[in-house]
């Protein structure tokens, strides 16, 4: 909702490329992880993780995942919240809103797995409509912004491929769903195909924003992809924006419902908490922080703070450990040599 003015703000006008870099970055790190879910066909990351590192290692980079994306699950929380505060009911609790999310996504959890993934697939096709709506922003951009092309030093190039990583967080999970998979010969196709289409969202809403805002502008509208909306209107309506905020429920609350699984079964392989009480712990304890944090420089260095630990997390990490995994089955094969 807000990610080109960050992104803008370190890569100017060639934003998009640093957009692309992220692209060529998560293919890479996607080929990466099947590298080494091949390797163990049906077990998710918490249990590869004890097996590399023995039983008090691994169960400690589990507690760090789970950490990830529960603070994860309460920066959704907090910036939705914080939208609907500016666009919509600047006087509503955030406790309010914050309940009605955790309902949703509580109620979908319980339903387990296969209702959340359900809930994922067909969530993604209804605010596709949200294209058709832009058009008004996409007549009215002026394409001098984007001059002059290929200014932005590498460093600078780099630094807005890191800034695009929140936007793109997610497909990590891949490394928790591979076992409930049943075609895993088409993993690498479809999740190539998936983080592709994420880019092409934050690539379009980021060219769109350029033109359409002066740069000074776009360095100051917090919530830039909103605010794009607000020059649309019909005569039965006037503030699409609205609109645009209640719908955008749908692609929020797969998020919440996704990492709330993710977190559950954390619980329970590492802790043996039943996913019945993890989930209503956890949900009471996103609504508590959700209707404390309120500022918005909280919420932003929340949130840049899970970009940071993500960046170290989801594209960096998974090098390491297949090093790891390579080591070991480099080990195997030769204690397998040496007992035959």
């Amino acid at each position: 909702m807000g990610v080109p003015r960050f992104i803008f703000k370190v890569a100017h006008q060639d934003a998009w490329i640093s957009i692309l870099v992220t692209l060529v970055w998560m293919l890479l790190v996607i080929q990466v992880m099947l590298m080494i879910l091949k390797q163990y066909k049906n077990a998710d990351l918490y249990g590869i993780q004890v097996d590399l590192f023995g039983k008090w290692i691994g169960k400690l980079l589990g507690t760090v995942y789970i950490f990830f994306y529960f603070v994860s699950l309460v920066t959704v929380y907090l910036n939705y919240i914080e939208v609907v505060h500016v666009f919509l009911y600047p006087t509503l609790s955030p406790f309010v809103m914050a309940i009605l999310l955790a309902f949703l996504a509580l109620y979908t959890v319980m339903g387990g797995f296969h209702v959340a993934v359900g809930i994922s697939f067909i969530f993604f096709f209804l605010p596709q409509w949200l294209w058709f709506l832009l058009y008004d922003p996409i007549s009215r951009m002026d394409f001098d912004h984007f001059l002059p092309m290929f200014d932005a030093s590498f460093t600078q190039i780099m630094k807005g491929a890191k800034v695009t990583i929140y936007s793109v967080l997610g497909f990590e999970i891949l490394f928790f769903i591979y076992p409930y998979l049943s075609n895993k010969k088409k993993v690498r196709r479809s999740a190539f195909w998936a983080v592709s289409f994420s880019s092409f969202v934050v690539m379009t809403c980021t060219v769109i924003s350029i033109g359409y805002f002066s740069p000074h502008d776009l360095s100051d509208v917090n919530w830039s992809v909103i605010t794009l909306y607000k020059s649309v209107s019909f005569s039965f309506i006037e503030r699409l924006d609205y609109i645009v905020v209640v719908e955008w429920m749908m692609i929020v609350l797969p998020n919440l419902v996704l990492l709330l699984w993710v977190i559950s079964q954390g619980l329970k392989r590492i802790y043996n908490v039943p996913p019945k009480y993890s989930l209503y712990i956890i949900s009471a304890i996103c609504v508590l922080l959700a209707s404390i944090i309120k500022k918005y420089d909280t919420i932003h260095f929340i949130t840049n703070f899970i970009a940071k630990f993500g960046f170290w997390l989801v594209f960096i990490y998974p090098f390491f450990l297949l090093l790891f995994v390579w080591i070991k089955k480099l080990l195997f094969r030769k204690e397998s040599s040496q007992n035959a």
